[in-house]
């Protein structure tokens, strides 16, 4: 056992030596896109936990922030419902074995980035009674879950995505706890689970659910049969839990949502590994029904991955571009549309929750950002709207992970390493 932590210890130094020649990160619907770089081992260093004392994470000149809830179980999603109460989904999934050295390694490297908080497994509601910003109300509106993450709310239905099932609550407006046990609508894919999160979303006119199911794998190690109805979105019909895939070649959406007075579904997508600090570009996009984006055989449209074999052309010739690049490896897992009542610089387009970087010598990530959008696209840089969770010895005091807007002008952050939920309002 001491050997083995001694070997670990010995190659995480020798695997954050540094990007020496690392270029900048790229954003945008055209991003310079470097030569593949192969190694042994990819560079590996994650940020380690720090406490926030005294300090808050930094806003733009003339918001506020504070901390609405605290000791929780890992927050991953969140959920406004119409009386204005906040559902917290609760948990930490995945049971996939490691295949590989490397898999080892690297699940050591990601355990130092992370809360030692054990995942929930249930929903939080969160209640602001009397309209101050306080939310003096926090109790357990269901439990037993299993690594819930994606959450609706359609005709008095709360759906819930687990990491093996999609399923159903009755709800009441006013409801602070579920009225009885969840109602199974369909099975979700869990074998292995490699990428266990299940995003949602629910179309504009509820008929559907939009589930996001990663890959099970990082470029296919463990084989194509391991990635049946993976690397998609599903898009399950209400009534009758019936699915079908809705756009493929996504490895890893990690949120959805809908873009208001469109109906179209937006997405952003975690990219793939092991090929540089600069490869791949995590991203936003709209996703197109029938699309196939790339995952496994190509990346950012048609540049090839040859790890991936055997090769399949037809399918690179098929793979779309995404919209709007968001930068190598910040581990986007939360998007949302703003609203007017954000304020005049932030009224037009989405907020991204970024989780942050474990695998490049400069941590990228760590933050929430804004995309502007115009005529209904992504139109310009981001923007840092919630920040300051690095600290300058190396370390982190949060990671921003699902992003919630209320309408009535409050941005909704859920932080899984302090296990807190921040609520930014103009002052």
């Amino acid at each position: 056992m001491i050997r083995s932590i001694l070997l670990i210890g010995m190659l995480t130094i020798a695997l954050s030596a540094g990007d020496a020649g690392a270029q900048p990160q790229q954003f945008g619907p055209n991003p310079n896109l470097p030569e593949p770089e192969r190694g042994l081992l990819p560079n590996m260093k994650i940020p380690r936990p720090a406490n926030w004392g005294n300090d808050l994470p930094k806003v733009p000149s003339g918001y506020k922030i504070q901390a609405i809830a605290t000791d929780l179980k890992i927050p991953r999603q969140t959920l406004l419902l119409p009386n204005g109460d906040i559902l917290v989904a609760e948990g930490s999934g995945g049971y996939a074995p490691n295949v590989r050295p490397k898999d080892v390694i690297a699940g050591y490297i990601k355990s130092l980035g992370k809360s030692s908080v054990k995942g929930g497994n249930r929903l939080t509601l969160l209640r602001d009674a009397d309209g101050d910003g306080a939310y003096e109300m926090q109790g357990v509106f269901a439990d037993n879950l299993d690594a819930p993450y994606g959450l609706a709310l359609v005709n008095g239905a709360l759906y819930v995505a687990n990491q093996d099932a999609l399923v159903r609550f009755d709800y009441r407006d006013g409801d602070t706890k579920a009225s009885g046990p969840p109602v199974k609508v369909t099975d979700l894919p869990s074998k292995i689970n490699h990428h266990w999160t299940k995003a949602m979303t629910a179309s504009a006119d509820g008929r559907f659910l939009y589930v996001g199911i990663g890959s099970n794998s990082n470029i296919t190690e463990r084989g194509m049969d391991a990635e049946e109805d993976r690397a998609m979105i599903w898009q399950i019909d209400v009534q009758t839990g019936a699915h079908r895939p809705y756009a493929t070649g996504l490895r890893n959406p990690t949120a959805l949502t809908i873009q208001p007075g469109t109906g179209q579904l937006w997405a952003v997508v975690n990219e793939r590994d092991e090929i540089g600090p600069d490869l791949v570009p995590d991203y936003l996009t709209s996703v197109k029904e029938g699309a196939f984006y790339g995952w496994p055989y190509s990346y950012w449209g048609q540049n090839v991955d040859p790890r991936a074999q055997p090769q399949d052309p037809e399918k690179v010739a098929a793979a779309i571009r995404p919209d709007y690049a968001l930068g190598s490896h910040v581990a986007a897992l939360g998007v949302a549309f703003s609203t007017p009542a954000m304020g005049p610089d932030f009224s037009e387009g989405v907020f991204v929750g970024m989780h942050g970087s474990w695998n490049r010598d400069a941590p990228v990530g760590y933050k929430v950002v804004f995309i502007p959008f115009r005529d209904g696209k992504p139109a310009g840089d981001p923007v840092d709207f919630v920040s300051g969770f690095l600290v300058g010895d190396g370390n982190t005091r949060g990671r921003p992970v699902g992003v919630t807007v209320d309408p009535r002008g409050a941005l909704i952050v859920a932080d899984d390493l302090s296990n807190t939920i921040w609520r930014i309002t103009k002052n």
